[in-house]
């Protein structure tokens, strides 16, 4: 027997740095190079988008995804490269930021 993909996930421009699968919610949320991360179904279908705090500006306004976690209670949370952790809510709502000098792994 081969295996054959599920689905086929499109809507990065860059390449995938992240991801985490939410079997319990039947989701799959990943973040590219270059940002933004996107919550798709596992049958493909692009749900929603994650935006992060449009309040950067200059060389650091890229926010390029890291780390990715979910909880089965719909929550999401986000680490950037630049020491900026982001809460999503399942429906794509920002709920809370908090910023680290500390490095993440």
């Amino acid at each position: 027997d081969f295996a054959t993909p599920r689905a086929v996930l499109t809507g990065h421009d860059y390449e995938i740095t992240c991801a985490v699968i939410c079997a319990e919610l039947g989701l799959v949320i990943s973040g590219s190079k270059e940002g933004p991360c996107l919550i798709h179904s596992m049958n493909g279908d692009l749900l929603r988008t994650l935006e992060g705090p449009e309040r950067l500006q200059g060389p650091e306004s890229c926010l390029r995804p890291k780390l990715i976690q979910a909880s089965r209670e719909g929550h999401c949370v986000i680490y950037y490269e630049n020491g900026l952790f982001c809460v999503f809510s399942v429906n794509g709502r920002l709920q809370a930021t908090m910023e680290t000098d500390d490095k993440i792994r």
